[in-house]
């Protein structure tokens, strides 16, 4: 074994190439409502204690898709739902075809939305009415102000304030409860 100095070069990474990526497929797995994680986390545990020999590259839950786990993969079908019998709460893989493979596993393209993170913001504009749900004052109304998108956050005025104190919270701390409309 030998010892890196901080002078040394470390090496360059190693590029993967375009072929590796072609041979993952893309599995949905249908799951009990509301176990979504708890079936990831049960493949994450087979497949880090050796239970079983199936080579998974990644699993997704995205918070968009109730009630499925998606599955990357370079193994065929059968050695999927095979994964699947062993794994509580999973209920089957989502076949689009007869029994063909290739038309059970999805491209990249069709999943690529859920990969990408919505702002919190996403839906709220100025004059939209929402519900602190966090913080000191949480549960009251307020009106909001402004949004910052880049932030992530949005400045409101209490709705039922005698004085307007403009408050800038999170976009993850406000629940809308109506959206703005001319009135």
């Amino acid at each position: 074994m030998t010892k890196q100095t901080s002078g040394t070069p470390s090496p360059a990474p190693v590029p993967v190439p375009d072929t590796a990526v072609s041979d993952n497929r893309i599995f949905a797995i249908k799951t009990t409502s509301k176990q979504e994680r708890t079936v990831a986390d049960s493949i994450l545990k087979a497949i880090t204690t050796k239970a079983t020999d199936i080579n998974v590259t990644a699993v997704i839950v995205p918070n968009e898709l109730k009630g499925y786990v998606l599955l990357e993969t370079p193994e065929k079908l059968n050695r999927i739902e095979q994964l699947v019998e062993k794994i509580p709460h999973a209920r089957a893989v989502v076949r689009r075809g007869k029994d063909e493979s290739e038309k059970s596993s999805m491209l990249l393209s069709e999943v690529a939305h859920f990969l990408v993170p919505k702002p919190v913001v996403s839906g709220i504009e100025e004059g939209t009415i929402v519900e602190l749900i966090a913080g000191p004052f949480k549960g009251e109304k307020a009106v909001v102000k402004r949004v910052d998108a880049a932030k992530e956050e949005i400045t409101v005025e209490l709705y039922e304030s005698v004085v307007p104190i403009p408050i800038t919270v999170r976009g993850d701390n406000v629940r809308v409860v109506e959206k703005f409309s001319d009135r």
